[in-house]
């Protein structure tokens, strides 16, 4: 492998639940926590996310707050949300991933990260080492069609045969078998304690596999 290609949520980081964004959401605004259950039941209720919703930041947006209305949610706290679901930093990395993102690139290998995602997630990755971010936004499109493999493909100036991809649902990241890729996918992160990312630099033939 010349290159490994990296889903974000899920993967690397740890996504966040409904009862965690909602919680953080209230504990931004100083609001009481026990209104967590049935804001959830309310969020679940009024549908939030429609497929494809990522290719675009300004749909995206638009569509969540269609949702927080039909909800019935109040404008700050609708704000508060949002910020939540667009913060990096509410989804923390893998308890190995700096480490194996690190063992790629001692190894020579180069690094993409692929997200389906409404919102610029390279300041999450300050001082790791990644050589390309193809984020679904920035172009228009999200797994599993393949034009969005190509592209990262494309940005690391790798072939399809030489390139990992590494995910964790088979609905989406497993797609990239459709475009030649050899495919690894993991389980869902539960846990940030979870290392299960080894299996990458086994694969990829990286310093901590060889």
């Amino acid at each position: 492998m010349r290159a490994v290609i990296f889903d974000w949520r899920g993967t690397l980081v740890l996504a966040p639940t409904f009862r965690g964004w909602v919680a953080e959401a209230l504990r931004r605004l100083g609001r009481d926590p026990a209104a967590v259950d049935d804001l959830v039941r309310r969020l679940v209720e009024n549908r939030i996310d429609v497929p494809g919703v990522d290719a675009d930041a300004a749909l995206h947006r638009e569509t969540y707050y269609r949702g927080f209305t039909a909800a019935g949610l109040d404008d700050e706290l609708a704000d508060s949300l949002y910020a939540v679901e667009s913060d990096p930093a509410f989804t923390p990395f893998a308890v190995d991933a700096a480490a194996t993102l690190t063992a790629l690139r001692d190894g020579g290998v180069r690094i993409g990260v692929l997200s389906d995602i409404h919102f610029d997630v390279r300041p999450a990755f300050a001082g790791l080492p990644v050589d390309a971010f193809v984020l679904s936004f920035e172009h228009g499109v999200v797994k599993p069609d393949p034009a969005v493999f190509r592209i990262a493909l494309e940005e690391l100036g790798t072939d399809p045969a030489e390139t990992l991809m590494v995910g964790d649902r088979s609905t989406h990241d497993g797609a990239a078998v459709e475009c030649g890729m050899p495919t690894l996918l993991v389980p869902p992160l539960r846990d940030v304690r979870d290392a299960r990312l080894r299996l990458v630099t086994l694969l990829a033939g990286g310093a901590t596999g060889r």
